[in-house]
């Protein structure tokens, strides 16, 4: 349990990233930092739902507050508590905290499973691959040592001649502050090469490299080297859907995309995702987003238009 020293030096590293983060942050919007893995994000109004996904990072809030949601799970973070997503993961996200004056600020670090592997590998952390898989997200308490380590990763961005030699190695103890807390073994088995998360998470690639085609369950359960059943039953464990459902949400925030982005029409959005009637994209389409592809683009537009005014 964190002690009332703790909590104010908590408070105090918090404050810091605060100002870095409002720094290299200066407007809504994700931006990229001199560290290739390592973005900041600003939203100064309450936003969501947001369809998108998730690929494999650390999320740290250090003013406001975010909901995750994938399937019928919702992940809540803020300052207390941080986000770990292990795999590529289509998710809600709707901010629950944010306004003008004190806008949602958020650092994410991107991450592959072979950091995770190497930490353990050499710092003697146990290693196991468990029978159940585990969800491929979590949230934890911010804790001091943590955010520490968070600080002298950003602090490095205004030193950009020490980042090739230093950023490494803080990137390398932040991960290893994450293993070594109560719910590191999630984070564990994406790092482990026979274990089922890690499994998951190369179907998951498969599946977002090809969505537009036909899903072949047989192929994917080859390629991870599981049963068919063994494939669903862990695929569910770890993302909270089916590879159909998991297929379908890529598809369908693929249309939405393009939807918005160009001069497509629905019935051709459809098509280029992989739905072959026009009939069952709309319903799909609808069921997900709440309106029909055109209505919803539509919509879509004239809130981007009136937000820019």
């Amino acid at each position: 349990m964190a002690t009332s020293v703790d909590i104010d030096k908590i408070t105090e590293k918090q404050t810091e990233l605060v100002q870095h983060i409002k720094r290299y942050a200066t407007t809504d919007g994700s931006h990229s930092t001199a560290i290739a893995s390592l973005h900041f994000s600003r939203t100064s109004y309450l936003e969501g739902p947001v369809y998108a996904v998730q690929g494999p990072a650390l999320c740290i809030i250090v003013q406001g507050a975010k909901k995750f949601m994938v399937a019928e799970s919702s992940y809540c973070y803020d300052p207390f508590h941080y986000l770990v997503v292990s795999l590529d993961l289509p998710h809600i996200g709707q901010i629950t905290q944010a306004d003008p004056q004190f806008p949602l600020l958020c650092m994410s670090l991107h991450f592959e499973p072979e950091l995770i592997f190497d930490i353990i590998q050499n710092t003697g952390l146990s290693m196991s691959v468990e029978s159940n898989s585990h969800r491929g997200m979590f949230v934890g308490e911010i804790n001091l040592p943590l955010l520490d380590a968070c600080c002298r990763l950003v602090r490095l961005l205004e030193t950009p001649q020490d980042i090739p030699a230093l950023a490494a190695f803080v990137i390398r103890e932040i991960f290893y502050r994450i293993l070594q807390a109560e719910q590191g073994d999630f984070l564990k088995q994406i790092g482990i090469s026979d274990s089922h998360a890690r499994k998951i998470a190369e179907v998951t690639r498969l599946i977002k490299q090809e969505f537009a085609k036909p899903l072949r369950i047989e192929n994917l359960a080859m390629a991870a080297n599981m049963s068919v059943a063994s494939l669903h039953r862990h695929f569910k464990q770890v993302t909270a859907m089916s590879p159909l459902q998991y297929q379908k949400q890529l598809r369908l925030q693929e249309a939405r995309r393009l939807l918005l982005s160009s001069q497509i029409n629905a019935a051709d959005a459809g098509f280029q995702v992989g739905y072959e009637s026009p009939s069952q994209f709309s319903r799909e389409y609808a069921r997900m987003f709440g309106l029909p592809p055109k209505s919803d683009a539509k919509h879509l537009r004239d809130s981007l238009s009136l937000s820019s005014n």
